[in-house]
Parts: C-alpha cells; structure tokens; sequence
C-alpha cells in the first residue's frame, strides 16, 4: 500500500503523466471543432483558445502559423495532438491544421443583433449627446475590484483634482453580469445627485467575458440613457455593440477619464506660465544681444588691430626711407662736410675751413690744395 514514505516528487508525477498522454494513441492526430478566440502571435508560437458551450482547451501552434485569415469568433475544426507540459503541469492542444467550419455562434449572435439594432436606428449619429464642457461628477458602472476603478479616478484626479467619482459596482462578466449593467446606467439617469456623465468600463478579455456588453439588455439601456454616456469597454482592439450605442467610444478605460476631464489650470498656473515664457524671452533676448555685442566688438577690436599694425608697418617704412636719405647717416660712415658754402672749386691754400663731422665740426687752414684728386 502506497504511504507517505513511497511518496514521489512534482517532476516524478509530472513526468509520468507526460508518459502517459505521450503512450495513448487516441490523444494523438484528434479533430476538434470549437469557436476560436484569445489569438496571440508571440515570436514563440501562435496561442489561443478553443471553446464551445460549456469547455476550454488552450491551443499552440509552433512553427509555420496554420491560422491563416481566422480571427477570433471563427468556428474551426484544428488538427492535432494533446500535449501535457510536465514543467508547468498544463495540458495544451498542439495543432496541426486549421480549417474553417462557419462563422462561432458568440459571432453569429453579435451581428444579427448588432443589424436589429442598427435597423431601429439605435447606431445614428444624429442622436448622439455631446459631453458637457464643464465635467465635475463622473459616474462609472463598473467593477469595485480591479485596476479599472483605480485608473479611472487616479487620471481624474490627476488631470483635476475638483472632479468627484461615484461608483455602481457590478459584476463585469458571467451570469447575471448584462442585468447588473443595465441597472447602473440606468441608475444613473435618475440619481438625485445628478453626474455629468457616464462611463461603463471594464479591462480587456476574449469575447466570452465581453458578451454581457453584447446584450440587447445592455444596449437597450445605453440608448436609454439621459446622461452622456462613454463606453471603455476592453482594449482598444475590442469592440462590442455598446460602443457603436455610446456617445463616445474610449479605447481603454484610462483614455476615457483623459477625454471627459480636462486639465485644470488655475489663473496661477496661468500667470506663473506667462511669467516663465516671458523670463525666458527676455532671457534669450538679452543673451542674443550680448552675443552680438561680443561679436561686434571682436570684429571692431580685429580691425583696429589690423590698422594700427598696418600703419606701423607704413610708419616704419617712411622713418627707413628718411633715415637712408638723412645726411647724418653718411657722416657715420666716415665722411665729412664743408661749411660755409666752400666747395673743390673755390677753396684755396690759406683758407680758413670749418669741417662738420658725424660728432664735431673742426676748424681748419688749407695748407695745400691739389684739384685733381
């Protein structure tokens, strides 16, 4: 008899069941037919779910992608086998094949109501509210569990902190969830503490959780409203007949408290903005104008620079041109100049001379005069 001393590891167990699926043949090349919804294409592999009425089976496609054009809502019969997992202990569908047998029965009930409607005229334009361009009070029918709630008051808040929030909780999915929808629009419409405008939200899911917002109940409701109603109902890929029936579509829950509730900027705000842009006009101004005040004083400093150099240059010249042509100069070399108008020519022995050197001038007799030289 098996007791606690036999007993055996997660990986013992796991692995011997992944024996098992592995040994039976009747679990290998399986047709199946479900409808098709969750599809995620992952660098890993393709994901989704095949379901009917009252099951689920997680499906993976590995390799080349067999989905082709089906999209989730088809009804498919996929090729294939069961495969158990033994690291996570999770049973999965490896498959094969897909090939298309109608459209999913969720699908097939959305259109056809989604045309009833739309032949009553619940879809016009026309008869859309426009949202009020002051929003103080917000209703939300939605969940109190959840980030949803929290996404929605936390942008709120944040973009005015003046808005308040009043929450009908409601049960987003399963059985009974499309009554307790209806009931908070409708709640709404006659709350004494009146909201300037309604949204219905929840997160994302497969088309089975977002069904209640499929409902003729809910979108019966939604035309009835006398208050402006938003619908953020999934993400922003997700579509369900009260988003065709609102006033305005958000394609998530945050998004929709960013598109009812402005900013509030107090005057403040205001003045303090005003004060910064024109500091830093000024601020730019005065940087630019001594910038070109630096600039112009370099360049005016470069050119007077130039011109003094080029008239020291000029100056130096002349003085050497003087200076070579100075009688002085020739006198440093050696020779001498007689004054008093004398010359070769009329100087005769006897004569009294006055002789200019570079450094003196002597006087002198003329003892002989030889005129040639």
């Amino acid at each position: 008899m098996n007791n606690k001393n036999n007993a055996i590891s997660v990986s013992q167990l796991n692995n011997y069941i992944k024996a098992v699926f592995e040994s039976e043949e009747m679990l290998k090349n399986v047709f199946v037919v479900g409808d098709i919804e969750a599809i995620q294409v992952k660098p890993s592999g393709v994901f989704f779910s095949l379901k009917d009425a009252e099951s689920t089976i997680s499906c993976s496609c590995f390799g080349r992608n067999p989905l082709g054009a089906v999209k989730n809502g088809d009804k498919v019969v996929v090729c294939g086998s069961v495969s158990y997992w033994n690291k996570a202990g999770k049973i999965s569908f490896i498959v094969r094949s897909v090939e298309t047998f109608g459209l999913g029965a969720l699908f097939l009930q959305f259109e056809e109501l989604k045309k009833k409607l739309a032949a009553e005229g619940l879809f016009d334009e026309a008869r859309k509210k426009p949202l009020p361009q002051k929003i103080l009070r917000i209703g939300v029918v939605s969940s109190k569990t959840g980030a949803v709630i929290r996404d929605i008051a936390s942008v709120a808040r944040r973009r005015n902190p003046l808005v308040s929030i009043v929450l009908y909780n409601v049960q987003v999915q399963g059985e009974g969830a499309e009554k307790q929808i209806a009931e908070g629009i409708n709640f709404f419409s006659d709350y004494e503490n009146k909201v300037d405008v309604v949204i219905v939200a929840r997160g994302g899911g497969s088309a089975d959780d977002l069904k209640a917002f499929n409902t003729e109940l809910v979108a019966r409701a939604a035309f009835a409203s006398s208050i402006p109603l938003v619908s953020a109902v999934g993400h922003e890929t997700d579509f369900t007949l009260i988003d065709f029936i609102a006033d305005l579509r958000a394609p998530t829950p945050s998004a929709a408290a960013e598109l009812v509730v402005p900013e509030l900027i107090t005057a403040k705000e205001k003045a303090i903005n005003l004060y910064r842009r024109l500091r830093a006009a000024i601020l730019n101004k005065l940087t630019l104008n001594k910038n070109e005040i630096i600039n112009n004083y370099k360049t005016a400093k470069n050119l007077i620079k130039n011109k003094l150099s080029q008239n020291e240059t000029a100056l130096k010249n002349a003085l050497d041109l003087v200076s070579a042509k100075n009688p002085l100069e020739v006198l440093k070399s050696g020779y001498a100049k007689i004054l008093d108008g004398k010359t070769a020519e009329n100087i005769s022995v006897d004569d009294n001379l006055r002789v200019m050197l570079y450094n003196a001038i002597i006087e002198t007799k003329v003892k002989k005069v030889n005129k040639n030289g």
